[in-house]
């Protein structure tokens, strides 16, 4: 049965006679470099030397004499640290023997159950008309044009362009913008202008408050009401283009890598088809993947280092932090409680842990590993993608340590693939068409 944690203690005695080497040793090589009051730079005797800097020496003896005893401790007790020792309860005193305390975590114990032929269910999403048609009616959208309205006020679908100008009710800075365009009705506007908008034509001036939610994304704006006189300058109509061989053709010159460099409608369903078909691949797969991480992770009860725990949450965190910085947003103007959302990682990080232990035992045990023409693959790869030289990347990871940590990801996910190919995998209907 597994032990309820993965914190393992060890009472190290180190002989007296030992202690007393190699405090002689320290103590002299001390002596040597010493600056003691009344005595030329090292001439000061040893004795004195022991007495005035024995704190120095004491802490010495320790990072001297600790982790070859610790070693071999470890080595008789098979224990393997997960992280660096911690020492403390240490007991230093002239003629008497060393005792100190270890305090570390280990990698736990417990029995693999059945990890082969798992059973697990995934979504068996089907591909039909209805999706390739949502498909092209995306690209009509995209591809839509606005042409100016006349003989009509604004509806719902137009949007209005405006002058506009506003103050922050309670006080505070302006808002002023000389051109915007206001999708009314659309799900990103706000409630007041759509409102307050619609009906209106080109000359017209419309004065109205808006209140914005305290979660909007501009913070400048967040949970504040401002008073708006908004000038119409115009109102425009969305145009689709009609859905034929013209309309691909177009769609070719102007986005080849969306149409795939086909010209007619028909190649184009056929070209969607296939790339949904592609996709759903994909999604299936990777939903699998986490489906058996799932199983294995419910199936098995042991306790996780609390390093890796909390090594994992910072990982998580970080990548939190990058994929903003990524959409160009400052991380530090963002109003977050950072502590908060890492605590709120704790039991997803558990999981993870869960998850890398069992793949490293079941590869293990499997005799999976990954090879370096598989590492050297990947890294070539990686440098493509990043505009870099293999030789570049490879130097620049073996220097941050994460040769190693690169190789271990490989390794898991070939444990992934061989779980999946064993897996008996079960398809349910979503009734997407």
């Amino acid at each position: 049965m597994a032990e309820a944690t993965c914190r393992r203690e060890i009472e190290l005695e180190i002989p007296a006679d030992q202690v007393e080497k190699a405090t002689e040793k320290v103590a002299r090589d001390i002596a040597r470099i010493a600056r003691v009051p009344g005595f030329r730079p090292g001439k000061a005797p040893v004795t004195l030397v022991r007495r005035r800097f024995a704190g120095d020496i004491e802490g010495e003896v320790v990072q001297t004499l600790v982790p070859e005893y610790l070693e071999k401790e470890l080595d008789e007790k098979k224990l393997v640290p997960v992280t660096r020792p911690a020492l403390d309860k240490v007991e230093f005193k002239n003629g008497e023997p060393l005792r100190v305390r270890a305090v570390f975590e280990v990698l736990p114990e417990f029995e693999l159950g059945d990890y082969k032929n798992l059973q697990i269910q995934i979504d068996d999403i089907e591909v039909g008309d209805t999706q390739v048609d949502k498909t092209l009616e995306q690209m009509r959208e995209r591809a839509a044009t606005f042409v100016p309205v006349e003989g009509r006020p604004a509806k719902d679908g137009d949007s209005v362009q405006i002058k506009l100008s506003g103050t922050p009710v309670g006080g505070g800075d302006p808002v002023q913008a000389d051109n915007v365009m206001v999708p009314l009705g659309a799900e990103e506007t706000l409630g007041a202008f759509t409102e307050n908008l619609r009906g209106s034509t080109a000359g017209e001036t419309k004065k109205f408050d808006a209140q914005y939610p305290a979660d909007y994304p501009d913070q400048k704006l967040a949970g504040k009401t401002y008073t708006y006189s908004a000038e119409v300058l115009g109102v425009k109509e969305k145009k689709l283009p009609e859905l034929n061989d013209e309309f691909v053709k177009d769609m070719a010159g102007s986005q080849g890598a969306e149409t795939g460099g086909v010209t007619t409608l028909d190649d184009l369903r056929k070209k969607i088809r296939e790339s949904l078909d592609h996709e759903k691949e994909h999604r299936q797969t990777d939903q699998a993947h986490e489906k058996i991480l799932e199983t294995l992770v419910k199936q098995h009860d042991f306790p996780v280092p609390e390093a890796l725990v909390e090594s994992q949450m910072d990982s998580r965190l970080e990548r939190t932090v990058r994929t903003l910085a990524a959409q160009g947003v400052d991380p530090r103007a963002v109003n977050v409680d950072w502590a908060a959302l890492r605590a709120r990682q704790r039991d997803r990080a558990v999981t993870d842990v869960k998850a890398e232990i069992l793949l490293d035992r079941i590869a293990t045990a499997e005799k999976i590993d990954a090879t370096d023409e598989e590492l050297e693959k990947e890294i070539s790869a990686l440098a493509e993608r990043g505009g870099e030289s293999a030789t570049a990347l490879r130097a620049r990871l073996t220097k941050q340590g994460a040769l190693d940590r690169m190789k271990s990801q490989l390794r898991n996910n070939k444990t992934i693939d061989w779980l999946y190919r064993t897996a008996r995998i079960e398809k349910t209907a979503t009734g997407e068409k």
